[in-house]
């Protein structure tokens, strides 16, 4: 009879204690993204090239870990991410689970890692409630947040007197996240928002909004969008002569975008990124390895993240010598990680990485010199001034 009670107290709390966490014979890190749709080219087949990378960089530097990556497709559906990820882990032992490039994915598979006690490498999540109200222990935000990339292009703005902005934004996570933290920067720095409007993910034609845009009269068009959707809106402001009279600033804007839509309309756009392929020596080096590996393209910021994210994750697993989500969190926290590509980088407890974030200006075509040489650096802003304070984001694992 006691056996029986002792049972009955001990079954309950058994189904709450953190799933197996022992080292297994194989790392099994997932790259979960767009692989088909809008962000393919941000992230897609792309970030598992840079994944795969990080994996073999690890054991070249005496890692002593066995790492296998695999792949599948979220086609940006919260539901589907979430239920690859519950299978992922529960059917293949995934460790952990990178990138994600959608925000509601994200925040869909940051609940799944938290409640698995799995690692949530979210390099490509843009919305900063990951690191708010949504911050989890098992989670690190990686590349870039949409407060980081509003903070850093509304800096950037104020200093040029672009202080009249229009917006144009998804509708959904992303969007409105960009949208409400640029504006927050923007009006502390004196400026104003003369308008918005919001279009669905898949939008092919803007003319509706640009017009709404250019009859406003703002001083700024910022696209609170990214990948096919902010292509085909850069390519029709340029189609409906907006560009020479107001700046067109893109707050989720990269490379592969600004490749795609081409210099002759992009340029003088105004992009924040995290990552440049041609900012220093090792920036290069990569650059060169993706390649390489990547039919002689150029890494985008969210495939650096990857790398970067990744090979950090994996350093942390061999010193936390687990890969329960938040001992090795833990781990990454301990110390400033010396990383190649985005400098020194501090993981907060919130999950924030703090590193320097960049303002490029898109170059006229006759400065171009090479097919990827597109950008000239208009600012360098430190980690610290970039990102959100830790103690305003509303994170319930900071201690006010």
């Amino acid at each position: 009879m006691l056996i029986r009670c002792l049972l009955l107290v001990l079954l309950p709390m058994l189904s709450v204690l953190p799933a197996h966490a022992a080292l297994p014979p194989v790392i099994v890190i997932g790259v979960l993204n767009d692989m088909s749709g809008p962000f393919r080219d941000q992230s897609g087949p792309g970030s598992v090239v840079a994944a795969e990378l990080a994996a073999e960089q690890f054991a070249a530097s005496g890692g002593g870990l066995a790492v296998k990556i695999i792949a599948a497709d979220h086609q940006n559906k919260a539901d589907i991410g979430a239920q690859i990820a519950r299978e992922w882990i529960d059917r293949d032992g995934v460790a952990a689970i990178a990138d994600s490039v959608n925000s509601a994915v994200g925040l869909a598979i940051n609940q799944v890692l938290f409640d698995k006690h799995r690692t949530f490498i979210a390099t490509n999540v843009g919305t900063s409630d990951l690191t708010g109200k949504f911050c989890k222990p098992t989670t690190v935000q990686w590349t870039m947040d949409t407060y980081a990339m509003g903070n850093t292009a509304a800096r950037a703005m104020i200093q040029q007197k672009l202080d009249t902005w229009f917006f144009i934004s998804f509708d959904y996570a992303l969007g409105t996240a960009l949208e409400r933290d640029a504006t927050a920067t923007l009006t502390r720095l004196g400026g104003k928002v003369l308008g918005s409007v919001k279009h669905p993910l898949g939008t092919t034609d803007f003319s509706s909004y640009l017009l709404q845009a250019q009859t406003s009269g703002a001083k700024v068009v910022a696209l609170a969008d990214t990948g096919a959707d902010l292509i085909n809106a850069v390519k029709q402001a340029a189609e409906f002569g907006l560009t020479p009279k107001q700046t067109l600033l893109g707050l989720f804007t990269q490379i592969v975008d600004v490749k795609a839509i081409g210099l002759q309309a992009a340029q003088g756009m105004l992009v924040t990124e995290a990552f440049y392929w041609d900012l220093n020596d090792a920036t290069r080096s990569f650059a060169a390895r993706f390649g390489q590996r990547f039919n002689g393209r150029m890494p985008t910021a969210n495939q650096a993240g990857v790398y970067a994210s990744v090979l950090a994750y994996l350093r942390a697993v061999k010193t936390a010598d687990t890969i329960d989500g938040e001992t090795v969190l833990a781990a990454m926290r301990q110390a400033p990680i010396q990383d190649e590509l985005f400098g020194t980088v501090v993981v907060r407890p919130d999950g924030r990485a703090v590193h320097d974030m960049f303002s490029f200006k898109v170059k006229p075509p006759a400065e171009s010199k090479s097919a990827w040489d597109l950008y000239e650096v208009v600012a360098r802003i430190p980690g610290d001034e970039a990102f959100r304070p830790m103690d305003q984001g509303g994170c319930p694992l900071v201690t006010k």
